[in-house]
């Protein structure tokens, strides 16, 4: 094992009553190749070793945990009872044994899946509390929680992750409570009591999500009633998407170089080169191996990507594993539905280019412009602008796709005429005329037939 000091003493990340919350070691145990004795990952597109590790060491500092060490413990199989071997796990006691006295370890990550009986097994082992990868995402979603829908989301998926690991791990789950009457069996033991009120619970929030559900089927509906089209941000997080939603919409919603910043979605309107407006909708950020539980509890919130006519899938093209980030996106949108390949309403936005040298940046110019047209990619940089109005133009052209363009002569005098296509089309040219509006208006096709009957607007010929 190689373990490294990540304590920074100072600039360590402290709770909100100022003290340090809680000192943790994160272990990075993931499978090797067996040729050779370098920690290589076991497929050639695997993201690497060091960079995992950093991003696990990042989600425990997200929850204020101070890492004193990350140690990269590869593996060349796992073991059923402890995930790591023999071995490894004498060494963690050691690591943990060894620190000073009063600044024990409260805490050991675990950067991948345990099974119940594994996590048993090792918090008796180290004699210390065993967090795993869907255990910790799982804390910081609590923490970042801020809305009643998100809070539920939350909770639901911890339920459902509680539920799997009620183990005989604790002596009170061995009691047993007595059946009625004299003669009563030997009634219900303390873990089915348990697994019974977590299956209540879950009953309970699902239904109280069904109905958050409804009332998005409601918003929706009524954003479809008036001409705003839908634009969905998704992407790796930290990517810097809230960045870019705040460049975009000139709205003030938090954005700081932490992992699951933030985790409420929030739509806002923003303003097309042409005048049109769209809905643009920040979501949560993905993750390597998200936990398959808050998938499935914030589907109701990830359906906005589902309704979306436009997605913006977000890169940090600076950083060192882009693309095994990519590959981590398209593999939720594709539990969502949605296949990255065969969509033709995604655009792909190649953010953080200013933290890239010239020749890096040319190189990358160079491949955008070799990309197809259906599929785009736009350079942009939400920390300083660049490439924001070639972004929005691209989201217009797209939408616009979809449209159909009208020409029209209105009647100056027909103030109501003209207030209704300002708020039901997309208004590309008008010019004044003997009394007169000619107008050219883009609009949907589901109000082509209001708009031609009521204007005797005439299709323009492509």
């Amino acid at each position: 094992m190689e373990p490294r000091d990540r304590e920074g003493g100072a600039g360590q990340p402290r709770s909100a009553d100022g003290k340090n919350s809680g000192r943790v070691i994160v272990i990075g145990p993931y499978l090797r190749t067996r040729r050779g004795d370098g920690a290589q990952p076991a497929s050639p597109d695997a993201r690497d070793f060091e960079a995992r590790l950093d991003e696990a060491a990042g989600l425990a500092r997200a929850i204020d945990l101070v890492v004193t060490e990350a140690v990269l413990a590869p593996i060349t199989q796992i073991r059923p009872a402890t995930y790591l071997g023999k071995g490894k796990v004498d060494e963690v006691s050691g690591l943990i044994a060894g620190q000073v006295p009063g600044q024990g370890i409260e805490l050991v990550v675990m950067d991948c899946a345990l099974s119940p009986i594994q996590q048993r097994n090792l918090e008796k082992a180290w004699n210390t509390k065993v967090l795993d990868r869907t255990g910790l995402i799982l804390e910081i979603f609590g923490r970042r929680a801020k809305t009643k829908e998100g809070a539920l989301q939350v909770e639901l998926a911890h339920l459902n992750y509680q539920r799997s690991r009620l183990v005989r791990s604790w002596t009170h789950l061995e009691r047993q409570r007595g059946g009625f009457g004299f003669m009563g069996g030997p009634g219900e033991t303390q873990i089915e009591a348990d697994r019974r009120l977590i299956g209540d619970r879950i009953t309970r929030l699902e239904n109280e999500l069904k109905k958050v559900q409804a009332t998005r089927r409601l918003h929706r509906a009524g954003r479809q009633r008036v001409p705003y089209r839908v634009v969905a941000l998704v992407g790796y997080t930290n990517a810097g998407k809230s960045t870019l939603f705040n460049r975009l919409t000139r709205a003030d919603v938090q954005a700081a170089d932490m992992l699951f910043a933030t985790l409420d979605p929030t739509l806002r309107a923003i303003a097309l080169p042409h005048g049109g407006k769209a809905m643009l909708s920040d979501t949560v950020g993905f993750i390597s191996n998200l936990p398959t539980q808050l998938v499935a509890a914030f589907r109701a919130t990830l359906e906005e990507v589902l309704e979306a006519d436009v997605i913006l899938h977000v890169r940090d093209i600076s950083h060192e594993d882009a693309e095994a980030q990519q590959h981590d996106v398209e593999a939720v949108l594709g539990q969502l539905g949605i296949d990255p390949e065969a969509s033709d309403n995604i655009i792909e936005v190649w953010n953080k280019i200013d933290r890239l040298n010239d020749a890096a940046r040319e190189n990358l110019v160079n491949i955008a412009a070799r990309r197809p047209p259906e599929r785009p990619c736009l350079l942009v940089s939400a920390h300083t602008g660049e490439g924001i109005e070639a972004l929005l133009q691209t989201i217009e052209d797209r939408l616009a796709a979809s449209r159909i363009t009208l020409d029209l002569s209105i009647d100056a005098a027909d103030g109501a005429g003209i207030s209704w296509l300002h708020r039901n089309s997309e208004v590309l040219a008008k010019d004044l005329h003997d009394g007169r509006y000619d107008m050219t208006v883009r609009v949907d096709p589901s109000k082509r037939d209001v708009v031609v009957e009521r204007y005797q607007a005439v299709p323009r010929v492509a």
